[in-house]
Formats: structure tokens, C-alpha cells, sequence
């Protein structure tokens, strides 16, 4: 079994940043594809934002984050880091890291944190 723990969240005003990070621990968990994908207010679906796979290949599942969001995975220990800079009142969501044993794509992640607020004031 994976587990798999967000922190980090806040309330920030645009053009603020801050830094999410995840750890997942398990079995096999280093052979998994990690993501950050997140819930706007309202919204029914979690949108996928980043993900990187066991081999490391990252993709920006997002344009609107393109230029102001990066992120790596420490593969010692398993880590995720999301480092949000310019932040927008529409980036406002709670963000979730989740893992997937496929390894290779987050699009069917299993296993997920419980989530992490983050909250921008214009």
C-alpha cells in the first residue's frame, strides 16, 4: 500500500508564492508516476497540473501554469515538490499529490493524499 501525504497549503496574495511538498511511502513506491493535480471551489473534476513519471519525464498537464509553477521529485526520498511563484486568485484550489503504479502516466493514479488548501487573495 502507498500513502501518500501533502503539505505546504496557505493563503498567499497574488503574486505570492509558496511550496507544496509530498512524500509517498510504500512498496515499490519509487516505481511510481507522481503528480499534482488540483480542485477548484465549485468545480466537480480535479484538474491534473504536473506530472513526472518513474523515469523522470515531466509534463505540464496545464497551460495556465506554464512559466510560474515548477517542480521535482527526489527520488531518495520520495518527494514531491511543487514551487508555485506568481500566484493568480484562480490558482485558488486544494491541491492533491497522488501516485501511480502504472508508472509512466498519473492520468490513473490510485492512491492520494488528503489534500492541501491553498488559498490566493487578489
Amino acid at each position: 500500500q502507498v500513502q501518500v501525504e501533502e503539505s505546504g497549503g496557505g493563503l498567499v496574495q497574488a503574486g505570492g508564492s509558496l511550496r507544496l511538498s509530498c512524500s509517498a511511502s510504500g512498496v515499490n513506491a519509487r516505481n511510481f508516476a507522481m503528480g499534482w493535480w488540483r480542485q477548484a471551489p465549485g468545480e466537480e473534476y480535479k484538474e491534473e497540473i504536473v506530472c513526472i513519471t518513474r523515469s523522470g519525464s515531466k509534463r505540464y498537464s496545464s497551460d495556465s501554469i506554464e512559466g510560474r509553477f515548477t517542480f521535482s521529485r527526489d527520488n531518495v526520498n520520495n518527494t514531491l515538490v511543487l514551487q508555485m511563484n506568481n500566484l493568480k486568485p484562480e490558482d485558488t484550489a486544494v491541491y492533491y499529490c497522488a501516485a501511480a503504479s502504472d508508472g509512466y502516466s498519473c492520468g490513473r493514479s490510485e492512491f492520494w493524499g488528503q489534500g492541501t488548501r491553498v488559498t490566493v487573495s487578489s
